[in-house]
């Protein structure tokens, strides 16, 4: 398995295990929805 590809596996399962629980679900949320609007500014 080469780098990058156990790099995106680790992220996606951090993230899978973060969005089980509400409140870590909508903190992740809001910082998306925020560097989303910071990249349009």
């Amino acid at each position: 398995m080469d780098r990058k590809k156990l790099m995106m596996t680790t992220v996606a399962l951090g993230t899978a295990y973060l969005l089980k629980d509400q409140k870590s679900r909508t903190k992740i949320m809001d910082q998306l929805q925020s560097l989303g609007k910071k990249k349009k500014n």
